[in-house]
């Protein structure tokens, strides 16, 4: 239901409260600059917010509530994930076993939605009307710090039940089982990559990885230590005697309807057993090559280099590049049902449909040689290795790229020419890797700038030069045709979107290596890196630093970003 302007002139001017000619304006204004009428009737303080709703709750036949003035306990928001709840502008914001679950929404008149909440709680669900402005503040409590809710249930918010199994396995109790998912959750919500959980002295500090850098969420009771760390190996299926020895493990975790696989690493250090918990979840997940930060000729190198038939392609960087997340979008095009393509992966990140995925399992002799071995005699036409580590895996990935396969594969260096000397290195002829390889792509990820406090600023044209070299940024200026002293550059400004970071999400910025003839000639000579980096640019290679250059100017990211992942500091 949306609020018409029919509704807004009822509560308003026919109660005598706006005069017909201002409400009239007002109308006429938003529907010329496509802003909201409700949104501009109280921008243009015709009358304040949560008086506007109670008027129109009236008019509705509906009761109000105003969610500025309500503690919303972390047991009732929880109710609705955050998603759905963005999604359909609905909070819960109290749950009663005698009066039910109330609901603040945007269209209380959302029957099939209010019936879904109560079979999903069991009881009763009473909807409030809330205006636009207050449930887009309303819904900041999803992003209440862990460390409220944490001190919040220890300090005796609802009781948690605890499963009959976690009983059986000597779980903790239903604080350590309640602290363990919301952590959990807290993690999922803001899109955290990796979770530590560092035992100190005094306390346990719970960090998150999120877009690449850690911060510390939240502090927990040293006295929790023993029972958190157990709980979670009794998840991982560990050891829960073991205590001086490193643990890997995993576990699934449903949470907000989505599955997440999630790979835990247990070692212990001098104040305890630290956890590491890597959650790899396809929400939001983007496997589009255009969307990871590809564009222009790097683009259309990879993918004319894609649709050949034979060959290798290979990603390069350090770990937590995004590497692996730009094969599998090229994996996602060239994914059709005229071609047979098999990975091994370590860990498989992410499950592809009709693509036949296999885990590396050392335990059981499956490394990625084996793995690879026995993938070539499965009739492939698509090949994905996740790491090439050894020469091994290195002669292998080599011959069946020579012998009718495209092979894709990752490895770990500074740039993409690095990567031919590597081969090298693990015992490749150079005549094998001149004609094997047909493009190498080196890549950084680098957070971007958040949309919803973006703000522009000038700086000159000095001091991008003094960061990047005159010579890069002259280039890139006489490209766009810019003769300017400054330019505009725009950073984040902070907001409860990006936790006031100024950032939100990632992409890549790469540099795209074609093997051409001067790269075969140099390869084939056992030229070092550099002159290979060098002849490609000479060649029309754009850079990483070039490619971070044209996304700062293109407003995605910031100077120090790129600055910071690059290493040109």
């Amino acid at each position: 239901m949306l609020v018409t302007a029919e509704i807004l002139k009822k509560a308003l001017v026919d109660s005598g409260i706006v005069e017909t000619e201002d409400f009239d304006k007002v109308a006429s204004d938003a529907e010329s600059s496509e802003v909201p009428l409700e949104e501009l009737i109280i921008e243009r303080k015709l009358i304040p917010d949560a008086y506007l709703g109670q008027l129109v709750a009236e008019e509705i036949d509906q009761p109000f509530v105003n969610l500025d003035s309500v503690d919303i306990p972390d047991h009732a928001l929880r109710i609705i994930p955050e998603r759905v709840a963005k999604k359909k502008k609905v909070i819960a914001f109290g749950l009663d076993g005698g009066t039910g679950v109330k609901l603040a929404m945007r269209n209380p008149l959302d029957l099939e939605f209010i019936r879904n909440v109560e079979k999903k709680v069991g009881v009763k669900a009473v909807p409030y009307y809330v205006t636009e402005s207050d449930i887009s503040n309303g819904f900041d409590a999803y992003t209440k710090d862990l460390e409220s809710a944490i001190k919040s249930l220890l300090a005796g918010s609802p009781t948690v039940k605890v499963k009959k199994k976690d009983k059986e396995d000597g779980a903790e109790d239903g604080k350590v089982v309640r602290i363990v998912e919301l952590i959990m959750n807290y993690a999922f919500q803001n899109d955290a990559s990796d979770v530590h959980v560092e035992p100190r002295e005094e306390s346990i500090v719970v960090r998150y990885r999120i877009d690449g850098i850690l911060h510390d969420v939240a502090s927990l009771p040293r006295k929790y230590q023993e029972s958190l760390v157990t709980r979670i190996k009794i998840l991982s299926k560990m050891r829960t005697d073991e205590h001086f020895a490193a643990q890997d493990g995993k576990f699934q975790e449903t949470i907000e309807g989505d599955r997440i696989d999630v790979r835990v690493s247990i070692i212990p250090i001098v104040s305890g057993e630290k956890i590491v918990m890597r959650l790899l979840a396809e929400k939001g997940k983007s496997f589009d090559l255009a969307e990871v930060g590809l564009d222009g000729n790097d683009l259309k190198k990879l993918r004319r280099h894609a649709k050949k038939s034979f060959g290798m392609i290979l990603s390069t960087g350090p770990t937590g590049s995004g590497k692996t997340t730009t094969l599998y979008a090229t994996l996602r095009e060239l994914n059709t049902r005229d071609v047979n393509v098999a990975t091994i992966e370590d860990p498989i990140e992410y499950a592809i449909d009709g693509v036949n995925q296999i885990q590396v399992n050392p335990k059981t002799g499956l490394t990625f040689a084996s793995g690879l071995r026995s993938i070539v005699r499965q009739d492939p036409d698509i090949i994905m290795v996740g790491e090439i580590r050894d020469p091994d895996t290195a002669s292998i990935a080599v011959n069946a790229a020579m012998t009718g396969h495209l092979v894709l594969s990752t490895l770990h260096t500074n740039d993409a020419a690095t990567a031919l000397p590597r081969f090298r290195e693990m015992g490749v002829e150079p005549f094998l890797i001149a004609s094997t390889i047909n493009v190498i792509i080196a890549q950084r990820l680098v957070r971007k700038i958040c949309q919803r406090c973006i703000v522009s600023g000038v700086i000159g044209v000095d001091v991008l030069k003094e960061n990047f070299g005159a010579e890069l940024i002259e280039k890139h200026l006489a490209a766009t045709g810019m003769k300017k002293k400054s330019v505009n550059t725009y950073h984040g400004k902070g907001c409860d979107q990006c936790n006031h970071s100024g950032f939100q999400g990632r992409l890549g910025i790469f540099e795209v290596l074609e093997m051409d003839d001067d790269i075969r000639d140099l390869v084939m000579k056992n030229a070092n890196s550099k002159e290979m980096s060098q002849r490609a640019i000479e060649n029309g290679m754009t850079t990483m630093l070039d490619d971070g250059i044209d996304k700062v100017l293109q407003g995605i990211t910031t100077i120090d970003e790129v600055l910071r992942v690059t290493g040109a500091v």
